[in-house]
């Protein structure tokens, strides 16, 4: 059963689900794990830009002239956590390959869990667009918290964040934060180990995308 909680939307489409379950295993390979990282990414994409806003313009067919609907307003950006955020973006620019990216270079210190930002690049008229913070995993919520801190320093108004799996303790620290920023993620798992990582969850998503660990 999916817990419901506000602001959290759980994407529990079968295919999803299905994808989630093979990259949770601790036997999937680095390729099988780095390839169904990047189609889940496309699956998420799909939800999270389910309302961008649409004119109708007249077009052509080969047989008759019609009105259609089409994208308005400024592109969506991307902004990927690094370094596992970018398993999810090459889906996602699969789906949309006119979104503009943004990095954010962030780790989190074993000792103490708090974000140490190192990189940080954006487009510049942020203000006006969509902004989706992509990170595979929302564990202790610090990272998220971190890397949206950053996003509205840079002028962003409108953000979405999309992750693999969260925790509750991390969607409850995140939306303390940043009550306005929806989320959707593939799976709410139980609780966090004394490490600050997802259980059951899946690991280390960097480490398990690159083969570093």
């Amino acid at each position: 059963m999916v817990r419901a909680i506000r602001g959290v939307t759980v994407v529990d489409h079968p295919l999803v689900q299905h994808k989630l379950t093979l990259m949770r295993k601790s036997d999937t390979s680095t390729k099988s794990f780095r390839e169904l990282l990047k189609e889940i990414g496309a699956l998420l994409c799909y939800e999270v830009t389910r309302d961008l806003p649409v004119e109708l313009i007249e077009i052509q067919t080969p047989l008759a002239t019609m009105m259609s609907p089409q994208l308005v307003g400024k592109k969506l950006v991307f902004a990927a956590i690094l370094r596992s955020g970018m398993g999810m973006l090459e889906g996602m620019l699969e789906l949309a390959p006119a979104a503009r990216v943004a990095h954010i270079g962030l780790y989190r210190d074993p000792a103490t869990l708090n974000c140490v930002e190192y990189y940080f690049k954006a487009p510049l008229d942020i203000a006006l667009r969509t902004v989706v913070v992509i990170d595979p995993m929302l564990a202790t919520g610090n990272t998220a918290i971190a890397a949206v801190d950053r996003l509205k320093e840079a002028g962003a108004r409108s953000i979405r964040m999309a992750c693999l799996l969260a925790s509750p303790e991390g969607i409850s620290k995140f939306q303390g934060h940043h009550a306005d920023v929806p989320i959707w993620t593939a799976a709410i798992d139980e609780a966090l180990n004394d490490h600050g990582y997802i259980l059951p969850g899946l690991g280390d998503a960097g480490d398990r995308m690159y083969g570093t660990k």
